[in-house]
């Protein structure tokens, strides 16, 4: 047995070259006041769209939107691009049709439900509800018709993308009565109780190519949308105009002015004040870069577009309690984008693209606090691309049916419900400080706690913006406020690292097959599922107060709960 030992540590000394040791993280204490509400827990996270309709439907786009729908109690809702494009339903990337709309030989309107249904029936069927994106313009209705379908592929221009859907109807009142008929057919098929809860929403980024019409232009569309939306089932949800981040000034003037409409403008279709509006959308996005040889995120620009979008909407007294939904809000903006194209994207696969949307979300409620903001989603754009290599680095949830890192961190915030609670960590960032600096000095190490009934729930992150190594940092949490007659508590620590929920890991131990063994494959779909760090154990309660401390790595997420 010595001799073993001694051979291991020279074949180990022989053939590795030391690495000096990360210098040390300062200790982190997170303190829960389990007894200090501050308002119900909401489920902003719940919320999560792609580019391409079709893929729905499809074998792992199936598997993934019941696996969506079940993350939480909570309605999750899911937005598509290209829901009245026209084509005959094949996928590509950024692309995607349903041939909702054409017209015959006189002109006349023809519908066709069956590719809508396929897509929306999907979702109902799985228990999720659709956030309806009303878009784009169909061939027969666009004033630019040709070229219609666009071409484009990661590593090529955009020169070629935003082509015939783009551009505004040649008829209004025939665009107005498309989307009649749409609502109008959703509230025959599954009830008017099911369609008024879900979201309508006109159009996606129309202060940039996605539109090529006027701000007006699309006021006006906005206005016959609305009104056959109203028309179809007074009740109904409808709003927008998911424009681009509002840091930019040029976005920021957009929604304005689509507020401005919206408040006191003359409405194209009835000649009255003002158009229905019954909850606001716009984006953010961060911006990350490469920067020697590693990836750095833009956390600061990504939630600056979130405030600046606070402080237009509490501008406007008749809107500033609407709900907002931040319809989409991501790392960056291009979901195909993948980072063997784009290596700045090369945060997509591991924790790092979690631990991101943790501190992003703790921040946004942060924001949403010192606005007095009615935030009501935080939309993920992503889902998932059939067919493409394992592993390829697009902005995905899962990679051919395996779960990736960061659909755990959601799997975490679906456990959560309640009341939220106050939380204190001794190595915070200003949210100010994020948005002016971004967190390149030392990390975010932040939380956000719930309680419901006799469970206290603790998501706890460890960010930074520079993906390089780190050590751990020693945390303690501790928990306060519980009642004095608990006793016995059971504690409960999910973790999403380098080595727990985390299938990409797996992967590459494998030797990142392409073409995995079903003996391969089953032990990447275990391995893509939320895991508990250590098995649940049972500890005592003092004076209502538990603690608990462990490692908390660089780029990670801890979901810790304690029940009684």
């Amino acid at each position: 047995m010595k001799t073993a030992i001694v051979l291991v540590l020279e074949l180990t000394t022989a053939g590795a070259i030391a690495q000096p040791p990360l210098p040390p993280q300062l200790p982190v204490t997170i303190r829960v006041s389990a007894a200090q509400t501050l308002g119900k827990f909401k489920p902003i996270y719940g919320y999560f769209g792609y580019d391409e309709p079709n893929y729905s439907y499809m074998k792992n786009g199936r598997k993934l939107v019941n696996e969506l729908a079940q993350l939480t109690s909570a309605p999750v809702y899911i937005r598509t691009h290209f829901m009245l494009a026209t084509g005959d339903g094949a996928p590509n990337f950024k692309w995607g049709s349903t041939n909702a709309y054409t017209e015959d030989a006189a002109g006349k309107p023809v519908y066709d439900w069956t590719i809508v249904d396929r897509i929306i029936d999907t979702y109902l069927e799985a228990k999720a509800k659709p956030f309806v994106e009303i878009a784009f313009m169909p061939e027969a209705l666009s004033s630019k018709p040709a070229p219609y379908r666009p071409v484009w592929s990661p590593g090529a221009d955009f020169d070629k993308y935003y082509v015939g859907w783009s551009y505004p109807p040649k008829d209004y009142a025939k665009w107005g009565e498309l989307v009649y008929q749409w609502v109008h057919h959703e509230v025959e098929k599954h009830g008017a109780d099911e369609v008024a809860s879900w979201y309508w929403e006109v159009w996606n980024e129309p202060d940039i190519s996605y539109w090529h019409g006027s701000p007006e232009e699309y006021d006006k569309l906005y206005d016959y949308a609305a009104a056959a939306v109203k028309r179809a089932l007074p009740r109904a949800r409808v709003g927008g105009p998911a424009s681009t981040g509002p840091a930019s000034p040029k976005a920021a003037a957009f929604l304005r002015q689509f507020l401005e409409h919206c408040a006191k403008g003359a409405n194209q279709v009835t000649g009255a004040v003002g158009s229905p509006l019954d909850f606001i959308t716009y984006h953010a996005k961060g911006r990350p870069s490469l920067v020697e040889g590693h990836v750095r995120m833009g956390i600061s620009k990504n939630l600056d577009d979130v405030e600046k979008g606070f402080e237009i909407v509490g501008s406007f007294a008749k809107f500033r309690d609407l709900p907002i939904v931040l319809s989409e809000s991501d790392p960056e903006g291009c979901a195909g984008c993948s980072a063997r194209v784009y290596p700045q994207n090369a945060y997509r696969n591991g924790p790092l693209y979690p631990a991101y949307t943790a501190a992003a979300f703790g921040n946004i409620l942060k924001l949403a606090e010192k606005h007095k903001a009615n935030i009501e989603g935080m939309l993920t754009w992503a889902f998932e691309f059939e067919d493409q290599p394992y592993f390829d680095g697009f902005r995905t949830l899962a990679t051919n049916g395996i779960d990736k890192p960061v659909l755990n961190l959601f799997r975490m915030e679906g456990l959560m419900r309640g009341d939220r609670v106050a939380v204190e960590s001794s190595e915070s960032m200003s949210v100010d400080a994020m948005i002016k600096n971004g967190v390149r000095e030392g990390p975010d190490i932040d939380a956000i706690a719930t309680r419901s009934g006799n469970t206290v729930s603790v998501l706890m992150w460890n960010y930074h913006d520079d993906d390089v190594p780190a050590a751990d940092a020693p945390a303690r949490v501790s928990i306060m406020g519980l009642p004095a007659s608990a006793g016995r508590v059971l504690l409960k620590h999910y973790r999403i690292d380098r080595d727990h929920s985390n299938a990409y890991t797996v992967w590459k131990q494998m030797g990142s097959p392409q073409n995995p063994t079903l003996e391969q494959y089953a032990r990447l779909e275990s391995a893509g599922q939320l895991q508990l760090l250590e098995s649940p154990r049972w500890l005592w309660s003092e004076s209502g107060r538990v603690e608990v401390s462990f490692a908390l790595p660089r780029q990670a997420v801890s979901l810790v709960q304690v029940s009684w």
